[in-house]
């Protein structure tokens, strides 16, 4: 648990500069500081509603130590007296329904029985899938993956697949993106490796969803395509809810709750037995929900 401090600051001084990219991307919201302390630790709650493009977005910063209770031993089948651990969550829920929602998160965990890892997950979740966008997406991940080890990528796109999955649905919750967890260093990987690899996708975050932000940030959107953009908020707020681990250990662990829950969008619906429309933009983004798309090599 010696090296945690020093993660801690490098996330924290991340987190800010995602911020700062954010802003300027938006051009118009700015986030706030919510400060945060507790038995266990502290952290930092960077919100930002009501901005030109996001309508509610958190970057959360946090850095906490505690006892190892039995219902986290359950959670993460392993056995200590303490923990410590750090990281950065993020969400983007945008006003505009031809802009995606994002989401990522990095963090490292210690156990005082000398287990430690990293964890984390990118993934994007489209209102109207695009597939240009999906590709992309999964290039630029891939390319990230790839500067450390080429069987990352495969393996943590599958893993994003299986995570990011309502099962209840049969529907992805987007189009994926790679999740990965109890990453250790091994002979081809060190420590330094791994923990490059969670700054180097921590950092590609806020300029992956820039570009997002300048391509439609201004689309006009019609009443139809933002009464969708509600429907898909709301499978959101399903997952989030219902399978999320991060939500079920922080708040397991006594984290901050206002924190752990700024990940819900301020607006979502529901509707029953809802049938898109033939062809419409809606059978076409359900028809995209699903596991085992190869969006590197996608052909539209």
């Amino acid at each position: 648990m010696e090296n945690i401090e020093n993660i801690a600051n490098t996330y924290s001084q991340i987190q800010k500069k995602m911020c700062r990219i954010l802003e300027s991307a938006d051009g118009e919201g700015k986030f706030n500081s919510i400060p945060w302390k507790k038995e266990i630790g502290a952290g930092d709650s960077l919100l930002l509603e009501n901005g030109q493009i996001i309508e509610k977005g958190a970057v959360n910063f946090s850095f906490v130590k505690g006892k190892f209770s039995p219902k986290m031993e359950q959670l993460l089948g392993e056995k200590a007296d303490e923990y410590a651990a750090t990281g950065i969550s993020s969400i983007l829920h945008p006003v505009n329904p031809w802009v995606p929602i994002i989401h990522m998160n990095v963090r490292y965990f210690a156990l005082n029985n000398g287990i430690s890892w990293f964890g984390g997950g990118i993934d994007l979740t489209p209102h109207i899938i695009q597939p240009e966008d999906a590709i992309s997406f999964h290039r630029t991940l891939k390319e990230i993956c790839d500067r450390y080890d080429a069987r990352f990528y495969p393996d943590y796109k599958k893993w994003a697949d299986n995570y990011y999955f309502l099962p209840h649905r049969n529907e992805t919750r987007g189009v994926s993106g790679i999740f990965f967890d109890r990453l250790k260093p091994v002979e081809q990987n060190s420590f330094e490796d791994l923990l490059n690899f969670t700054i180097d996708l921590a950092n590609a975050y806020p300029e992956i969803y820039a570009g997002y932000m300048r391509k439609y940030g201004s689309k006009t959107y019609s009443e139809r395509e933002k009464e969708w953009q509600n429907l898909r908020r709301g499978r959101y707020v399903e997952f989030n809810l219902i399978y999320d681990r991060g939500t079920k250990f922080g708040l397991e662990s006594g984290g901050n709750t206002e924190s752990i829950l700024a990940s819900l969008p301020t607006d979502a619906s529901w509707k029953t037995n809802y049938v898109p429309e033939p062809g419409g933009f809606e059978e076409k983004t359900l028809r995209l929900l699903k596991k085992d798309i190869d969006w590197v090599n996608y052909i539209k």
